[in-house]
């Protein structure tokens, strides 16, 4: 590799002339899209990508084939690449790069960038002698958001564009490994193809055994992490030694774990001046949607001047749970989120990433990257309309062309359900999961489970230039075998970006002098196709939303942003969002549209059940240098029992939809049902609805209370117990979601914090402590706490079959009857105590 002599690296390149053939619809039905790349000798290799796209229901209708497996569409390009040995070249950086030709350009169209952050700033707003309202600092940030859009469209002006290579390997290792465990042939399996990777990413799953210990207190994590670590770290640096003694090696950039779970990314030396803003992030979306068994861990960084994010995902099991994966990849991709600080926000959008629409906050997701790489046990199978033994023996014989129309994760991506816009190698290799620990044969033991071999083990990617990503090879290690997974293995060309600081500061001057030339005395002024937002009725636990189109009506540029009304801090109430919150619009410009959403959450909930809160508001659209304008805003809540109390539950027996929210009307339907001799239920009527939907529906549901349920059934399950009407056919997991999130929402916990232990629990106090906490429950408290862990004594009592567990059922006990306690953060005498005694109440035989 070529360097300029001061450590700064140089990337390996190659031109790029791309000719996109013309195909329709029905030719490019499992077409394959060749890439090719070159190695040192000039010598053409080609790897193929899979391009999937959701089909209309006519197409659908006419190319499906199974009724379980709808087909998707591959389109295919025809791509010649001409190798280039001309004299490196110096890059923006004094970088040396070798084959220094430039990637050819071609435009891409970008997703709206995301606007819904309020702004925010320092100074109050000032009254002019005009009676005009203004705030210089919100005009300096509407301003500059309006360049970095103009700066946006222009970044191939001032940026040079180089390759480089990155390899990713993901392998679930099923709690195995040894030092002596070779994974050479895995990690360096492209190395004599590609040359040495200038990054790379590598994930595990399952370090160690997913068990309740290890998922509750995650203990030997750091253990295992350090292991594989060490171990990619010895493996890549002897591996250069043996190559090239004088090359420099790589160094650990980011690891970040979460139980079985492991990133770790490894840049080679000389890069590392030019890689900064590295941070990391979990979420867990395993046992009740947030225990860290299933979920995924992350690793962001600024390379050069590309943002790379990096996503390890471990996703829900067993074979028919295609909706679980889907919910688990859906619930990683909106929750992850870093933390890089503003000034790495602001020096990425400057140089025309607007993706990373962030100004005022430090905090950049998923999405926001210009290349994302998804890698992991994503645990798609194959169809299950396909008998096991079928897809055994085709696997064995490696007849996988049968195999992949039936792959889960193509036919969910065709469907437009999961991974939009990611693309992925085409599929050459057998299924990798599940063989026999220590062989090359699918796991056919008699005293073992007999499984469908599948692709569980998958990498994708999703780039903002699709063509900033070039596929070189997709496949599987057969070593190390220890594990029932194959490794799988990627190398991809990226083109990375390098800004010329000169030239982006000479556009940026450019665009000052044309702002210069419409800001001028008179008074902006902008139209509102409406000014009143009427939502009608809005239910618990969703989102409504309407919107506004601004247009500016004047001869100057209008600056508009959502302010505050007198002494408040807030634009809007919590109940509402608005994206984007403030804009710029120059006279001619296409009008702009703000989008006001009102969701319903627990805490709204709270507060409109007691009266503390109506759904109305007023917001100021306040026009920088001219007049404010006003937008009304107004709801109605269609009441629901989620985010009541027990005492008023417990007092009505007709529908909670029936019962006014005005206190004085409320209070009038009581006298009603006292005069006509209704006395208080035991438990909520609708507690007992669920509780007994979910005894009838089957305790004998593998995953029971663990598995997530299904959205909408849960939305359906709720508006029947608001209304009483009678419950649809729906999935048990539903129902238990349901119950869940009734407990946990309610507005006093069944389990008051008063109540938590503050001293150690030990067998010889646990039962005086439990008796304590009985006794001293309010009576309706103690009736749904005695209620619901009669439920799960009777659900453990088919353990075998839905396999739950007193641990886990304690732990649910206390997610749902003790919310206020952080089981992750909390006092451990507390966190520890509560569930001692919840485990002790539910395996003993009286309360």
């Amino acid at each position: 590799m070529a360097s300029n002599g001061s450590g700064v690296p140089a990337f390996a390149l190659s031109t790029q002339h791309t000719a996109v053939s013309s195909m329709s619809a029905h030719q490019q039905q499992y077409q394959q899209q060749p890439t090719h790349t070159y190695n040192e000798m000039g010598e053409s290799n080609t790897a193929s990508i899979v391009t999937i796209h959701p089909q209309s229901p006519s197409q659908q209708q006419q190319h499906q084939q199974h009724p379980r497996a709808p087909q998707y569409q591959r389109s295919s390009s025809s791509v010649s690449d001409q190798n280039s040995f001309e004299t490196p070249q110096k890059g923006p950086s004094g970088a040396a790069f070798e084959g220094s030709d430039a990637v050819e350009r071609k435009p891409v169209q970008h997703k709206d960038p995301k606007e819904d952050l309020v702004l925010a700033t320092s100074i109050p707003d000032e009254e002019t002698e005009e009676g005009l309202i203004r705030n210089k600092q919100a005009v300096e940030k509407i301003r500059d958001t309006w360049l970095y859009k103009q700066v946006k469209n222009r970044q191939d002006e001032f940026t040079n564009y180089q390759q480089a290579t990155l390899f990713v390997g993901t392998w679930n290792v099923n709690a195995k490994g040894k030092p002596e465990d070779d994974l050479t042939r895995w990690l360096c399996a492209d190395w004599a193809q590609t040359g040495l990777p200038d990054i790379v990413c590598v994930g595990f799953q399952e370090i160690v055994d997913l068990n309740a210990v290890n998922v509750a207190v995650d203990n030997k994590t750091q253990q295992k992490t350090q292991f594989w670590s060490e171990k990619i770290n010895q493996t890549l640096n002897d591996a250069v030694a043996q190559k090239d003694p004088a090359r420099n090696g790589y160094n650990l950039l980011m690891q970040r774990s979460m139980v079985g779970l492991l990133i770790s990314v490894f840049v080679k030396r000389v890069h590392q001046p030019r890689t900064k803003y590295v941070s990391s992030a979990t979420v867990g979306v395993g046992v009740m949607g947030m225990m860290g068994n299933k979920g995924g861990v992350s690793v962001r960084l600024q390379f050069y001047d590309s943002t790379l994010c990096f996503v390890c995902t471990h996703l829900a099991a067993h074979r028919e749970n295609v909706v679980g994966r889907n919910n688990d990849f859906e619930s990683v991709y909106t929750k992850t989120s870093f933390e890089v600080g503003e000034e790495a926000i602001r020096e990425v959008i400057r140089s025309g990433s607007l993706s990373h629409w962030a100004i005022g906050s430090s905090a950049t997701r998923v999405p926001d990257h210009d290349i994302v790489v998804w890698l992991g046990d994503l645990n798609y199978r194959v169809d299950e309309s396909m008998q096991t033994e079928t897809v055994l023996k085709l696997s064995e014989s490696g007849q996988i062309n049968a195999l992949v129309p039936m792959d889960q994760l193509n036919v969910e991506r065709a469907a437009g359900r999961v991974f939009r816009e990611f693309q992925e190698g085409q599929l050459t290799f057998r299924p990798t999961y599940k063989y026999q620990p220590g062989t090359d044969s699918y796991e056919q033991r008699p005293d073992k489970k007999l499984r469908a071999p599948a692709w569980c083990d998958r990498i994708l990617w999703r780039a903002q230039q699709p063509s900033h990503v070039r596929l070189i090879t997709y496949n599987r290690s057969e070593v190390p075998n220890v594990s029932d997974h194959k490794p799988v293995y990627s190398t991809m060309k990226l083109v990375i970006k390098d800004v010329i600081a000169s030239k982006r500061e000479a556009i940026y001057d450019e665009l000052m002098r044309k702002l210069d030339r419409f800001d001028n005395t008179a008074l902006p002024m902008v139209g509102l196709d409406t000014a009143t937002l009427d939502f009608g009725e809005v239910r618990y636990g969703e989102t409504t939303s309407l919107k506004v189109k601004i247009t500016n009506t004047g001869n100057v540029v209008a600056q508009f942003r959502l302010a505050p009304k007198l002494d408040e801090a807030v634009i809007c109430k919590p109940w509402m969002s608005i994206s984007p919150t403030y804009g710029m619009l120059i006279p001619g410009e296409e009008p702009s549209t703000l989008e006001f959403k009102v969701t319903i959450d627990n805490a709204t909930a709270q507060n409109l059940n007691s009266g503390r809160e109506v759904l109305d508001d007023i917001l100021i659209l306040r026009l920088e240098g001219g007049r404010d304008y006003y937008i009304t805003v107004k709801a109605s809540y269609a009441r629901s029992c989620f985010g009541m109390s027990l005492e008023e539950l417990v007092m009505y027996t007709k529908p909670i939809r029936s019962i006014p929210l005005d206190p004085i009307k409320k209070t009038e339907n009581m006298d009603q049902e006292s005069r006509a001799g209704t006395t208080a239920l035991c438990v909520p009527k609708e507690l007992w609805r669920i509780v007994d939907a979910i005894i009838h529906k089957g305790l004998d549901t593998p995953g029971l209370f663990v598995e997530a349920g299904i959205a909408d059934e849960v939305a359906q399950i709720r508006e029947c117990l608001d209304t009483e009407a009678r419950f649809g056919t729906y999935n048990v997991h539903s129902y238990a979601e349901a119950l869940i999130t009734f407990l946990s929402g309610l507005a006093t916990p069944v389990v008051l914090p008063a109540l938590f232990p503050t001293v150690e629990i030990d067998s010889q106090n646990i039962q005086s402590f439990a008796r304590r906490l009985l006794d001293e429950l309010p009576p309706i408290h103690y009736n749904v706490f005695v209620y619901i862990i009669s439920l799960f004594r009777r659900a453990l009592a088919h353990r075998r079959k839905n396999q739950l567990t007193a641990a886990k059922a304690a732990r649910i006990c206390c997610t749902c009857m003790a919310p206020t306690l952080d089981l992750s953060n909390s006092d451990v005498t507390k966190t520890t105590g509560i569930q001692l005694l919840m485990i002790h109440l539910l395996e003993t035989s009286s309360i």
